[in-house]
Protein backbone atom coordinates (compact mmCIF):
# COMPACT_ATOMS: atom_id res chain seq x y z
CA UNK A 1 0.00 0.00 0.00
CA UNK A 2 1.45 3.56 -0.67
CA UNK A 3 1.45 5.89 2.09
CA UNK A 4 1.02 9.84 1.13
CA UNK A 5 1.56 12.65 2.93
CA UNK A 6 1.05 15.99 2.84
CA UNK A 7 2.76 18.30 5.46
CA UNK A 8 1.62 21.72 5.46
CA UNK A 9 2.27 25.03 7.45
CA UNK A 10 -0.85 24.29 9.41
CA UNK A 11 -1.87 20.55 9.05
CA UNK A 12 -0.82 17.13 7.47
CA UNK A 13 -2.91 14.90 5.39
CA UNK A 14 -2.05 11.05 5.21
CA UNK A 15 -4.07 8.64 3.07
CA UNK A 16 -3.08 4.88 2.63
CA UNK A 17 -3.86 3.52 -1.15
CA UNK A 18 -4.57 0.29 -2.01
CA UNK A 19 -3.89 0.49 -6.04
CA UNK A 20 -5.73 3.23 -6.99
CA UNK A 21 -8.14 3.23 -4.37
CA UNK A 22 -7.78 5.93 -1.06
CA UNK A 23 -8.85 3.21 1.47
CA UNK A 24 -8.15 5.59 4.57
CA UNK A 25 -6.96 9.14 5.40
CA UNK A 26 -6.82 11.43 8.15
CA UNK A 27 -5.66 15.14 9.25
CA UNK A 28 -3.26 15.86 11.86
CA UNK A 29 -1.33 19.49 13.20
CA UNK A 30 1.76 19.69 11.77
CA UNK A 31 4.50 20.09 14.45
CA UNK A 32 8.45 20.58 12.91
CA UNK A 33 9.98 19.47 15.93
CA UNK A 34 8.39 16.49 16.07
CA UNK A 35 11.45 13.38 15.56
CA UNK A 36 11.78 10.69 12.84
CA UNK A 37 11.04 8.04 15.92
CA UNK A 38 7.74 10.41 17.46
CA UNK A 39 6.25 10.55 13.34
CA UNK A 40 6.96 6.63 13.48
CA UNK A 41 4.54 6.30 16.61
CA UNK A 42 1.92 8.50 15.41
CA UNK A 43 1.91 7.09 12.25
CA UNK A 44 2.29 3.43 13.49
CA UNK A 45 -0.56 4.55 15.96
CA UNK A 46 -3.46 5.92 12.62
CA UNK A 47 -2.94 2.99 11.23
CA UNK A 48 -3.10 0.32 13.96
CA UNK A 49 -6.45 1.91 14.47
CA UNK A 50 -7.64 0.73 11.29
CA UNK A 51 -6.31 -2.45 11.33
CA UNK A 52 -3.71 -2.18 9.33
CA UNK A 53 0.31 -3.31 9.45
CA UNK A 54 2.68 -0.03 9.81
CA UNK A 55 5.29 -2.66 8.96
CA UNK A 56 4.19 -4.65 6.61
CA UNK A 57 1.68 -3.50 4.77
CA UNK A 58 3.71 -0.15 3.48
CA UNK A 59 5.32 -0.72 0.54
CA UNK A 60 5.77 2.63 -0.78
CA UNK A 61 6.11 6.40 0.40
CA UNK A 62 4.96 9.69 -1.08
CA UNK A 63 5.83 12.99 -0.01
CA UNK A 64 4.93 16.62 -0.34
CA UNK A 65 6.23 18.99 2.05
CA UNK A 66 6.27 22.56 2.39
CA UNK A 67 8.50 22.32 6.32
CA UNK A 68 11.92 20.97 5.63
CA UNK A 69 12.27 20.48 9.19
CA UNK A 70 9.35 17.94 8.64
CA UNK A 71 10.60 16.82 5.03
CA UNK A 72 13.92 15.76 7.00
CA UNK A 73 12.05 13.92 9.71
CA UNK A 74 9.79 12.15 7.17
CA UNK A 75 12.92 11.43 5.41
CA UNK A 76 14.97 9.30 8.60
CA UNK A 77 11.31 7.74 9.43
CA UNK A 78 10.81 6.05 6.28
CA UNK A 79 14.26 4.73 5.55
CA UNK A 80 14.19 3.43 9.47
CA UNK A 81 11.37 2.01 9.55
CA UNK A 82 10.24 1.32 5.95
CA UNK A 83 14.28 0.26 4.99
CA UNK A 84 13.33 2.79 1.28
CA UNK A 85 14.05 6.14 0.48
CA UNK A 86 10.41 8.16 0.28
CA UNK A 87 9.29 9.85 -3.13
CA UNK A 88 9.63 13.41 -2.14
CA UNK A 89 7.51 15.70 -4.75
CA UNK A 90 10.91 17.91 -5.41
CA UNK A 91 13.28 19.21 -8.63
CA UNK A 92 14.39 16.84 -10.14
CA UNK A 93 11.41 14.33 -9.70
CA UNK A 94 8.81 13.27 -12.68
CA UNK A 95 5.70 14.88 -12.61
CA UNK A 96 4.50 15.46 -16.07
CA UNK A 97 3.84 19.25 -15.01
CA UNK A 98 5.83 21.53 -16.95
CA UNK A 99 6.10 24.78 -14.45
CA UNK A 100 5.93 28.36 -16.19
CA UNK A 101 6.88 30.31 -13.98
CA UNK A 102 10.14 32.76 -13.14
CA UNK A 103 11.34 30.73 -10.81
CA UNK A 104 9.98 26.96 -10.83
CA UNK A 105 11.62 26.19 -7.49
CA UNK A 106 9.59 28.55 -5.64
CA UNK A 107 6.25 26.66 -6.05
CA UNK A 108 5.21 24.38 -3.13
CA UNK A 109 5.46 21.13 -3.96
CA UNK A 110 1.65 20.79 -2.47
CA UNK A 111 0.10 23.30 -5.11
CA UNK A 112 2.73 21.15 -7.68
CA UNK A 113 0.53 17.86 -6.51
CA UNK A 114 -3.05 19.88 -6.46
CA UNK A 115 -2.25 20.70 -10.08
CA UNK A 116 -1.52 17.38 -11.49
CA UNK A 117 -4.45 16.30 -9.73
CA UNK A 118 -6.90 18.81 -10.97
CA UNK A 119 -5.89 18.52 -14.62
CA UNK A 120 -6.22 14.52 -14.38
CA UNK A 121 -10.20 15.07 -13.13
CA UNK A 122 -10.96 17.99 -15.04
CA UNK A 123 -8.78 18.62 -18.25
CA UNK A 124 -7.66 22.13 -19.14
CA UNK A 125 -7.82 25.00 -18.45
CA UNK A 126 -8.81 24.68 -14.71
CA UNK A 127 -8.39 26.36 -11.18
CA UNK A 128 -7.28 25.25 -8.33
CA UNK A 129 -8.32 26.42 -4.96
CA UNK A 130 -6.74 25.63 -1.30
CA UNK A 131 -8.28 26.63 1.32
CA UNK A 132 -4.70 26.28 3.74
CA UNK A 133 -2.61 28.29 5.95
CA UNK A 134 -2.63 30.59 3.22
CA UNK A 135 -5.54 30.08 0.73
CA UNK A 136 -3.45 29.59 -2.79
CA UNK A 137 -5.03 29.89 -6.51
CA UNK A 138 -3.53 28.15 -9.21
CA UNK A 139 -3.64 27.90 -13.22
CA UNK A 140 -2.91 25.26 -15.12
CA UNK A 141 -3.41 25.55 -19.08
CA UNK A 142 -4.91 23.70 -21.69
CA UNK A 143 -1.81 21.32 -22.29
CA UNK A 144 -1.53 20.83 -18.64
CA UNK A 145 1.05 23.40 -17.82
CA UNK A 146 1.57 25.00 -14.12
CA UNK A 147 1.02 29.13 -15.56
CA UNK A 148 1.23 30.42 -11.90
CA UNK A 149 -1.78 31.95 -9.37
CA UNK A 150 -1.88 33.95 -6.24
CA UNK A 151 -1.85 33.46 -2.86
CA UNK A 152 -3.77 35.08 -0.02
CA UNK A 153 -3.64 35.10 3.52
CA UNK A 154 -5.51 32.03 5.14
CA UNK A 155 -8.80 32.04 7.02
CA UNK A 156 -7.74 30.81 10.04
CA UNK A 157 -4.97 32.94 10.51
CA UNK A 158 -6.49 36.00 9.51
CA UNK A 159 -9.09 35.66 11.79
CA UNK A 160 -6.34 34.94 14.46
CA UNK A 161 -4.25 38.20 13.13
CA UNK A 162 -7.99 40.07 13.45
CA UNK A 163 -8.64 38.98 17.02
CA UNK A 164 -4.99 39.57 18.74
CA UNK A 165 -5.21 42.70 17.03
CA UNK A 166 -8.38 43.68 18.49
CA UNK A 167 -8.74 44.43 22.69
CA UNK A 168 -12.73 44.18 22.23
CA UNK A 169 -12.60 41.15 19.55
CA UNK A 170 -13.01 37.40 20.07
CA UNK A 171 -11.99 33.95 19.01
CA UNK A 172 -14.52 32.23 17.01
CA UNK A 173 -16.39 29.23 15.65
CA UNK A 174 -16.36 29.37 11.77
CA UNK A 175 -20.34 29.20 11.46
CA UNK A 176 -21.98 31.44 9.22
CA UNK A 177 -24.34 34.05 10.90
CA UNK A 178 -28.02 34.09 9.60
CA UNK A 179 -27.52 37.69 7.97
CA UNK A 180 -24.49 39.61 6.46
CA UNK A 181 -25.09 42.60 8.84
CA UNK A 182 -24.36 40.74 12.22
CA UNK A 183 -26.28 41.56 15.06
CA UNK A 184 -23.68 40.86 17.58
CA UNK A 185 -19.67 41.05 17.50
CA UNK A 186 -19.27 37.65 16.93
CA UNK A 187 -21.99 37.74 14.22
CA UNK A 188 -20.10 40.48 12.85
CA UNK A 189 -17.06 38.86 12.56
CA UNK A 190 -18.35 35.61 11.22
CA UNK A 191 -20.03 37.48 8.82
CA UNK A 192 -17.05 39.24 7.91
CA UNK A 193 -14.72 36.10 7.55
CA UNK A 194 -17.48 33.76 6.29
CA UNK A 195 -18.76 36.02 3.54
CA UNK A 196 -15.87 37.91 2.79
CA UNK A 197 -13.72 35.35 1.92
CA UNK A 198 -16.29 33.53 -0.20
CA UNK A 199 -16.13 37.24 -2.27
CA UNK A 200 -12.58 37.06 -2.38
CA UNK A 201 -12.34 33.31 -4.27
CA UNK A 202 -15.04 34.05 -6.06
CA UNK A 203 -13.36 37.56 -7.50
CA UNK A 204 -10.14 35.72 -7.99
CA UNK A 205 -11.57 32.82 -9.89
CA UNK A 206 -13.21 35.12 -12.19
CA UNK A 207 -10.66 36.65 -12.91
CA UNK A 208 -8.24 33.55 -13.47
CA UNK A 209 -10.78 32.43 -16.03
CA UNK A 210 -11.20 35.72 -17.59
CA UNK A 211 -6.95 35.10 -18.62
CA UNK A 212 -7.72 31.77 -18.77
CA UNK A 213 -10.66 32.12 -21.81
CA UNK A 214 -13.48 32.13 -19.60
CA UNK A 215 -14.87 28.54 -19.34
CA UNK A 216 -12.30 26.94 -16.91
CA UNK A 217 -13.43 24.68 -14.16
CA UNK A 218 -12.83 25.66 -10.48
CA UNK A 219 -12.07 22.77 -7.84
CA UNK A 220 -11.43 23.62 -4.34
CA UNK A 221 -9.52 21.63 -1.46
CA UNK A 222 -8.00 21.81 2.17
CA UNK A 223 -9.49 21.57 5.41
CA UNK A 224 -11.06 25.44 5.37
CA UNK A 225 -13.01 24.66 2.27
CA UNK A 226 -16.28 23.38 3.99
CA UNK A 227 -16.79 26.21 5.59
CA UNK A 228 -16.46 28.77 2.76
CA UNK A 229 -17.43 26.74 -0.22
CA UNK A 230 -20.99 26.78 0.38
CA UNK A 231 -21.26 30.51 0.00
CA UNK A 232 -18.64 30.57 -2.85
CA UNK A 233 -20.62 30.82 -6.65
CA UNK A 234 -17.47 30.03 -8.97
CA UNK A 235 -16.46 26.88 -7.68
CA UNK A 236 -17.60 23.66 -9.76
CA UNK A 237 -16.00 20.95 -7.57
CA UNK A 238 -15.01 19.76 -4.25
CA UNK A 239 -11.96 17.58 -3.63
CA UNK A 240 -11.02 16.86 0.11
CA UNK A 241 -8.10 14.95 -0.71
CA UNK A 242 -6.95 16.48 -4.14
CA UNK A 243 -3.29 16.37 -2.79
CA UNK A 244 -3.17 13.33 -1.73
CA UNK A 245 -4.82 12.01 -5.66
CA UNK A 246 -1.85 13.81 -7.34
CA UNK A 247 0.81 12.19 -4.62
CA UNK A 248 -0.45 9.03 -5.86
CA UNK A 249 -0.34 10.09 -9.49
CA UNK A 250 3.08 11.40 -9.06
CA UNK A 251 4.29 8.00 -7.13
CA UNK A 252 2.85 5.87 -10.22
CA UNK A 253 4.54 7.93 -12.67
CA UNK A 254 7.97 7.79 -11.06
CA UNK A 255 7.59 3.88 -10.27
CA UNK A 256 6.16 3.68 -14.16
CA UNK A 257 9.44 5.31 -15.28
CA UNK A 258 11.60 3.14 -13.13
Amino acid sequence: MLLAVDVGNTQTVIGMFERDRLEKHWRISTQAQRTADELALVFQGLLEQEDLSFSRQVTGVALSSVVPQMTQAMREMTERYFHFPPLVVEPGVKTGLPILTDNPKEVGADRVVNAIAAFELLGGPCIVVDFGTATTFDAVSARGEYLGGAIAPGVEISTQALVSAGAQLRRIEFVPPRTVIGKSTVDAIRAGVIFGFAGQVDALVERMRAELGGAAPAVATGGLAPVILPHCRAIDRHEPWLTLTGLHIVYERNAASG
